[in-house]
């Protein structure tokens, strides 16, 4: 059943705004009718979304140390690295998936690909990334590993943190399906809400 607001070509840009944020407006009173499960699914899915992202951070950062044998300033590692994915997993997520499904912008398909999307850049490479900068610049400066030798600084890298990164493979698999799944039980909220209303 289509739930959504289908808007003509002729409609004008401000008229586009006001019916998705009423549709939104909607969606967001009308929660109360639905299970408190699903409730809080649709409310505070970006924040479970970015609790495994800050766990996912943590284990990047835990395997970068450990292959580049790193031991000093832990927290200036950790605490940034479940910090910062936590935050830009759960802001990314509501502005690219929460928000467009509310308003009626998105398809069953589409939201299942943001929300991948989202969970795979925000939950596994931006913190993989950040772990391997952060543990590298300290691995150089402590020298705790050989440094590369010159022109071959990428080769080097790679082999030596070719085990870590086979091992996010393990927690990516978990976060894209994850964040998927969430994507489409927030959408199907969403249309639960609307045909709630639709029988009225």
């Amino acid at each position: 059943m289509a739930n959504h607001m289908y808007i003509q070509s002729n409609t004008s840009p401000e008229e586009i705004k006001l019916r998705r944020s009423r549709t939104a407006d909607i969606v967001e009173k009308n929660l109360w009718r639905l299970t408190r499960t699903e409730q809080h699914t649709y409310a505070y899915g970006s924040l479970y979304l970015g609790t495994t992202s800050a766990l996912c951070g943590l284990f990047a950062n835990h395997l970068f140390r450990h292959c580049m044998k790193v031991k000093q300033h832990p927290f200036k590692t950790f605490v940034p690295l479940s910090a910062i994915p936590f935050l830009t997993t759960v802001v990314t997520y509501k502005f690219l998936v929460t928000d467009p499904i509310s308003s009626g912008d998105l398809t069953v398909d589409m939201s299942i690909l943001r929300g991948a999307f989202v969970s795979a850049l925000c939950g596994i490479f931006h913190p993989s990334a950040m772990a391997f900068l952060k543990n590298g610049r300290l691995a150089v400066k402590f020298e705790t590993v050989p440094l590369p030798p010159r022109g071959r600084h990428l080769y080097h890298w790679t082999l030596l943190c070719q085990s870590a990164a086979k091992l996010m493979v393990i927690p990516m698999i978990l976060q894209i399906v994850f964040g998927a799944h969430l994507a489409s039980l927030q959408h199907r909220i969403c249309d639960r809400v609307l045909e709630l209303l639709e029988q009225d």
